[in-house]
């Protein structure tokens, strides 16, 4: 009776010992969790570079504005005498062939002086806004600031040089406001004609 119930025990004993826990198995729904956080984040970071690109684009299309308005402005007081000037050179223009014509004529009177000092206060204007003369006469013609009439045979001058400046041309600031009327040279037909020959006596020789 004794041994039975000692095997008894024993095997209550083996029974009663804990069992080894077996691996937990993860749990899918914490692992989905997990990425979509990650991606969540991968958004948010990719939505903040987005909109700093966005701002600094924005940035430069501002200075670039603020820059083109700045030199609108500058333009705008630069030339804004502009169509006055335009309309004072006609003055000038009379005043000049008044004061030709007076000399000419050798008058010495106090209206020809009065027309001398006009002339040089409008010029002194002139000055005072930076309206220039083009350079014209004994100058290469430039079809830039010159505006050709004529053209003269004339073998003192190179070929298409200023010879006569029929009428004065202007720069107000930078920015041509008329172009000099000008008369320009070109070579005698004798003068071409003695290059020609002389081009083909080179070629023989």
């Amino acid at each position: 009776m004794v041994l039975k119930e000692k095997k008894k025990t024993k095997e209550t004993k083996r029974d009663d010992s804990p069992k080894k826990d077996a691996p937990k198995a993860k749990d899918p729904t914490t692992t989905g969790k997990g990425t979509k956080k990650k991606d969540e984040i991968q958004e948010l970071r990719d939505q903040v570079a987005a909109e700093k690109d966005r701002a600094l684009r924005l940035s430069a299309e501002f200075e670039n504005y603020k820059k083109r308005t700045q030199r609108e402005i500058n333009d705008f007081k630069k030339f804004a005498n502009e169509s006055i000037f335009r309309q004072l050179l006609s003055v000038v223009d009379n005043l000049e062939r008044a004061i030709s014509a007076a000399q000419e004529n050798s008058e010495d009177s106090a209206l020809f002086e009065g027309v001398k000092l006009t002339h040089k206060d409008i010029i002194k204007l002139f000055e005072t806004f930076n309206v220039k003369l083009v350079k014209a006469e004994n100058e290469p013609f430039d079809p830039n600031f010159h505006q050709a009439v004529t053209q003269e045979e004339n073998d003192e001058f190179p070929d298409n040089t200023v010879t006569t400046v029929l009428q004065k041309g202007y720069l107000l600031q930078d920015r041509l406001i008329r172009p000099a009327m000008v008369v320009v040279s070109k070579k005698a037909k004798k003068e071409t004609e003695k290059n020609i020959e002389n081009i083909e006596k080179n070629i023989e020789n």
